[in-house]
């Protein structure tokens, strides 16, 4: 079995001072460095998925702008392909299955933001097509989300969409769990 790291959109736009900051950006990437840190020095494969808004009058993901770049704490490495993406379903209209069958991947650890759009359908889209899916639930981020007058505050709209994942979709861990799993594997 061969294990995939899948990172999904930790771009500069969703931090602190970005056009459209995430609610624990920051810690989410942290955990997600430790993961890309392991995957590396394992020599598994790793791939960045970057959203780039081309629809008109989008405010981030602009492509163009520092926003829509790839964050310091996850910037890729020589070789490692990083995958542009137009949907939240980071496999709509990109590569990204042919790059993980011309890897071997079977199964991947999923990481990124927002939990409740891009994680939500990149992950559903990878278990339709027989991958074995991780969510790494503390290496995700999203924002407050407005429905029927209320406001939906990000740890509960995040909280939400990871026990929908649960079943069948994706094992929800913690990113130490994940990569105390990843030893053993």
């Amino acid at each position: 079995m061969t294990t995939a790291l899948v990172l999904v959109d930790i771009q500069n736009d969703y931090f602190p001072d970005g056009n459209m900051a995430l609610e624990g950006m920051d810690v989410a990437a942290e955990n997600a460095a430790r993961l890309l840190a392991a995957f590396r020095g394992r020599g598994a494969p790793v791939l960045h998925v970057r959203h780039l808004s081309v629809r008109p009058g989008a405010t981030f993901f602009v492509p163009g702008t520092p926003g829509a770049d790839l964050h310091a704490s996850v910037r890729p490495a020589a070789g490692e392909p990083v995958v542009e993406k137009n949907f939240p379903n980071g496999f709509r209209g990109t590569d990204l299955l042919e790059r993980l069958r011309a890897a071997g991947a079977d199964a991947l650890v999923i990481a990124g933001a927002m939990s409740h759009m891009c994680i939500d359908a990149t992950t559903r889209a990878a278990f339709d097509l027989g991958f074995r899916c991780s969510v790494a639930a503390d290496a995700c981020a999203t924002r407050a989300l407005e429905y029927a007058g209320r406001t939906i505050p990000a740890r509960d709209v995040h909280a939400a969409f990871m026990a929908a994942l649960a079943v069948p979709y994706a094992r929800i861990a913690s990113s130490a769990d994940i990569l105390a799993g990843e030893r053993a594997a």
